[in-house]
């Protein structure tokens, strides 16, 4: 499966403390990245970070969140794109300027950070991560101006790629999207004040409403007593991230102006538009399959049901890289429902294929219950190149339907029948607003080029230990 990007939160709140709904926005937001988390707070007078590796959960407890005292703050979750997975490219990043002092959260990737990266370096500036998050930071001190929303209008021209970043001063909360709006970027208002997320659900878990998406090309300023303006710095060209409506987001969230369960309900219904399937029984592959099995099922007629159980406290199966670790843990996350399958002819539907090795460990599982025949189904479009945009994706030779063709991946997933929605068929349901998605990782027509050579991407697991800036 694809590695998600990152979660980001901000809130200007009129209570002293802020750091409980940074903390349960933040848990809401889990599933964009279980890496690392971090909480930045301001109370007036200077600004306090604690940040770890791990869940949120891992890095906060009770005594952590008493410490974070303050009215406004900041929070992220994080996978790893560029920059190593370890405790110092965790985030809110801290620096201090001659512009001022500031942090920043970041959801996205910058695809021209080894060239700027470069350029700084040579004019003096000294980095302390390797994540392209801190690169931001070093051209809002090198632009020259005096203060923070002049250096933004500068350099926001020079960074390429996916970004919706969130930065709060003394003064103000800044949220920022790139041009493309790749990735989503919400406001919303609570009993308290303004919050920035990275999707509605963390706006909802702390029962504030939602006002908008953050637009493609925008910079929404917040000052301290809750008031909002907004300016561009670029001509909107919205290429959003089409996946995240396939598999990233979480079902109940609103993110790009629609409610994702109900295009994920959409997503099944075309593709039994598409296919037709002698069988007695869908079952989903928990959790990202439940909503596109529900839609395939109505459209079909053919019954839903529960074939898989799913452990909540076994992690995703791409947190262990090696084969013999990834199959272990599929076998603790999913348990078989034997009367639901031994003799039926049953569909199987995940969201998408990427590598193929997950897919084929769940379809030799269910095939120890003596089922009568195994239909797969991806709610997704053959996925055959890899994302720049801010997800930490296999690369192209990893890629399962990059190098072999269906009948091949049907063989090697060891199912009777595979089917995959196709790209036409995911379009028609963006409908009027089907060109404004990114479809890269189906077809390879990338919005922005990428330059990756000599980047390191290290995704290996790191247990670094939770520390605290002041």
């Amino acid at each position: 499966m694809f590695k998600h990007e990152c979660g980001v939160v901000g809130i200007v709140s009129e209570l002293k403390n802020t750091s409980y709904d940074l903390y349960f926005a933040l848990r809401s937001l889990q599933h964009r990245g279980q890496e690392s988390a971090g909480i930045t707070v301001y109370d007036g007078k200077s600004m306090k970070t604690i940040k770890g590796m791990g869940l949120v959960d891992e890095v906060f407890g009770v005594k952590e969140l008493m410490e974070l005292k303050g009215y406004k703050g900041i929070g992220h979750v994080r996978y790893s794109t560029t920059g190593k997975s370890t405790v110092e490219n965790a985030q809110p990043i801290f620096a201090r300027t001659n512009i001022g002092h500031f942090a920043l959260v970041h959801n996205g990737n910058l695809i021209n950070y080894r060239k700027l990266r470069k350029g700084l370096e040579k004019r003096g500036a000294i980095f302390l991560t390797d994540s392209d998050s801190e690169l931001i930071l070093h051209l809002l001190a090198f632009s020259g101006q005096s203060d923070i929303i002049s250096a933004l209008k500068e350099i926001l021209h020079k960074v390429k790629g996916a970004f919706s970043f969130i930065i709060m001063t003394p003064d103000l909360m800044l949220g920022v999207r790139d041009p493309y709006g790749f990735r989503p970027l919400v406001l919303g208002e609570t009993e308290h004040g303004p919050i920035l997320a990275s999707e509605s659900c963390a706006i909802t878990l702390l029962k504030g409403k939602i006002v908008r998406d953050i637009n493609p090309g925008e910079v929404v300023v917040i000052q301290n007593k809750g008031n909002i303006n907004s300016f561009y710095f670029d001509s909107p060209t919205p290429k959003m991230c089409i996946f995240e409506y396939i598999y990233f987001a979480r079902p109940d969230s609103y993110i790009f102006g629609q409610n994702v369960h109900e295009f994920r309900v959409k997503l099944g219904e075309q593709l039994a538009k598409e296919v037709s399937i002698d069988a007695d029984k869908i079952i989903p592959i928990p959790d990202s399959g439940i909503s596109a099995s529900l839609g395939f099922s109505r459209e079909s007629g053919i019954p839903y049901d529960r074939g898989l159980i799913r452990d909540h406290y076994t992690g995703r199966t791409f947190i262990n890289p090696s084969p013999k670790d990834r199959s272990f843990k599929v076998r603790m996350k999913l348990n078989p429902i034997k009367s639901t399958i031994e003799g039926k002819k049953i569909i199987l539907l995940d969201d998408s294929i990427v590598r193929g090795t997950t897919s084929k460990i769940i379809i030799n599982l269910i095939r120890e219950f003596n089922p009568k025949k195994v239909v797969f189904l991806s709610a997704s479009p053959m996925i055959k190149n890899p994302c720049y945009y801010g997800i930490d994706t296999p690369s192209r030779n990893e890629l399962i339907a990059a190098k072999k063709t269906n009948e091949e991946i049907r063989k090697y997933l060891n199912a009777d029948e595979l089917h995959y929605l196709s790209l036409e068929g995911l379009k028609k349901i963006a409908g009027t607003r089907c060109d404004s998605f990114c479809y890269a990782c189906f077809n390879g027509e990338y919005p922005v080029k990428a330059d990756y050579s000599g980047l390191s991407k290290n995704i290996k697991a790191c247990e670094g230990k939770q520390i605290k800036l002041f």
